[in-house]
């Protein structure tokens, strides 16, 4: 998991570092709202932990700018000492997945996190369609047309991270970042990797669905939409 911490409080990041780091999740840290912001809309997260008490901007306003300008749903855990009624009525109103308060035991705050993802993914049909384009995920297949695709499991991931942000473009950064995470290859090997994509997803049919974005990264469109 990918995730952006936003908290000026050196001590408490350093903590959560430590405990999380450890079980291999990926950590960002912003210790001011203007910079959570900027993090949170250029950058792909699986979830944002908000304090409240920010400079620059609060995390109430970070909440709710994030929910205006950001293109998917991005669950959000606000962590924070203001722990009354109100406090939580508004966090949820301004968009909050969840809010736990401060002080906080680690492990309670990785158990929201893990449980934050995976009602994320409950909302996803296991099924992703995208016009003639059929990915069963729990079954690590795909199909177009109708017709079985056979990809290697480098291939799969690109197409799957692709369809999923459709019709975003992904940068090539984002795509070496999130398939090889901690240790990311250089971009001969995912220019290999999206060759491959493009014999088992175009080369068969007639209209080409992989589309290359010069110097920005690669995005898909349906054979009805213009290239």
């Amino acid at each position: 998991m990918k995730i952006l911490i936003v908290e000026d409080n050196r001590d408490i990041t350093s903590n959560i570092a430590d405990y999380l780091e450890p079980e291999g999740w990926q950590l960002d840290f912003a210790d001011n709202g203007k910079l959570g912001l900027q993090l949170a809309l250029d950058q792909y997260y699986d979830l944002v932990i908000l304090d409240l008490m920010l400079p620059g901007m609060d995390g109430w306003q970070l909440c709710a700018e994030l929910r205006c300008r950001a293109n998917r749903h991005i669950p959000v855990l606000m962590l924070t000492a203001r722990d009354s009624l109100n406090d939580k009525v508004k966090g949820f109103e301004l968009g909050a997945d969840d809010y736990l308060t401060k002080p906080f035991a680690l492990e309670e705050l990785k158990m929201r996190c893990q449980a934050l993802i995976r009602r994320h993914e409950l909302n996803q049909e296991h099924k992703l369609r995208l016009g003639p384009l059929v990915i069963d995920k729990p079954g690590n297949q795909v199909w177009r047309e109708g017709q079985r695709l056979d990809l290697n499991p480098i291939p799969y991931k690109i197409l799957l991270l692709l369809a999923q942000a459709y019709p975003r473009v992904v940068s090539r950064s984002e795509l070496i970042e999130r398939i090889w995470q901690d240790e990311p290859t250089d971009s001969d090997a995912l220019r290999s990797h999206i060759y491959q994509l493009r014999q088992k997803l175009d080369k068969p049919f007639t209209s080409p669905m992989l589309h290359t974005l010069q110097q920005i990264g690669f995005t898909l469109k349906l054979p009805h939409e213009p290239s």
